[in-house]
């Protein structure tokens, strides 16, 4: 297997399919209020270097949003953007068509950031399971907006989530386009840890990172019902894990509201239920093909090796259950608050992240 990894991201919903794209696509992805209102756009401004959007969700404190560390830094201890500005929907949403900012929506607030807590432990590398931040608004979020708690459980392999976040639109067949700014979510299964005992220390030789780093990073294939799409069935297979140990992982996906995560996504949340499970983090995908069937479905123009928007790619996530302390001691302390809270998704490449530029759009 080969890989090739970026700074950069293009991954893909299948958002396009049902309705004009500039109006928001498919109504199946399109977001639910007053349940979706605390998932937020983000806008990023580094200066000479551009503007990137990114998603993340509201905390239990009401002013601390958890996003992914790449959107805000380069790795511990770099440099954060110049301003970060957090957009929250209206009470009943946007008309699907319409972007959140830029310029921004009827009805949209606004908030500033005026601290960052980058995890201590995020490298900068692509795939790294430290990979999330936490932001601090300078005031509370409008009373409107719901906050979220944490799924704080190590148990996500195999089972079912719903992704969220404002990036690129498009379908699995086409890819994405410059389409983004529009909260949409879908549906997936979280298929394996890349640290699951049955692969070993496999993945850390495909990736060349140590496993201590990406062992709890936790990844979905983008499904469209073919068994030649279902890439994490076929790396379980070429990594010779036969009979029960390699069909645990096979599984064609979850119908028409199966999902990818874009440009733009990163940062944003996975949701078992009303918690959130996971942080949208990065892309991957494989090439040369392996025998004679495609490990991703190409694109015009564009070969298989190319991180494309299309069925059979991964997507990757951290998980929120190894980062309970880093957020709890991130957030802003109330009586009462953490109590609540622990009860209870730039474009060019193969592997990537999502931070999106404004720029393409």
């Amino acid at each position: 297997m080969t890989w090739t990894a970026s700074q950069t991201i293009v991954g893909a919903t299948s958002t396009q399919s049902g309705g004009p794209i500039t109006n928001g696509g498919d109504p199946i992805y399109w977001p639910s209020y007053p349940r979706d209102s605390g998932v937020v756009a983000l806008l990023m401004d580094y200066g000479p270097g551009g503007s990137f959007i990114c998603s993340g969700t509201l905390l239990a404190d009401r002013r601390s949003i958890l996003t992914a560390a790449h959107c805000v830094s380069d790795g511990a201890g770099t440099a954060n953007p110049l301003s970060t500005t957090v957009f929250f929907q209206p009470a009943d949403g946007l008309a699907p068509g319409v972007r959140i900012h830029t310029p921004t929506g009827p009805g949209v607030v606004s908030r500033s950031v005026t601290n960052y807590f980058v995890n201590n432990a995020y490298t900068g590398d692509v795939i790294d399971q430290n990979d999330i931040a936490v932001l601090r608004l300078n005031d509370a979020a409008p009373d409107w907006a719901r906050s979220y708690g944490l799924y704080t459980t190590n148990d996500l392999e195999g089972k079912d989530f719903t992704v969220h976040g404002y990036g690129r639109l498009g379908d699995g067949t086409n890819g994405a386009n410059n389409f983004t700014a529009r909260l949409r979510n879908g549906d997936n299964k979280y298929d394996y840890r890349l640290g699951n005992s049955l692969f070993g220390n496999g993945w850390a030789g495909i990736l060349g990172e140590p496993l201590s780093q990406i062992e709890h990073s936790i990844v979905s294939d983008f499904d469209n019902g073919l068994a030649a799409n279902d890439t994490s069935c076929r790396v379980a297979q070429a990594s010779n894990l036969a009979g029960a140990a390699g069909a645990v992982f096979c599984d064609t996906g979850r119908g028409a509201r199966e999902a990818g995560v874009a440009g733009g996504d990163s940062g944003g949340p996975g949701f078992i239920g009303d918690l959130i499970s996971s942080v949208n983090s990065y892309g991957l995908t494989f090439g040369p093909d392996w025998g004679d069937l495609p490990l991703c479905t190409p694109r015009p123009g564009l070969p298989c090796t190319f991180l494309q928007s299309s069925f059979g790619e991964f997507s990757g996530y951290v998980p929120v259950w190894l980062h309970t302390d880093f957020i709890r001691n991130s957030m802003v302390s109330a009586p009462g608050t953490l109590a609540l809270l622990f009860s209870g998704l730039m474009a060019p490449l193969f592997v990537a992240r999502k931070r999106r530029s404004l720029k393409t759009n």
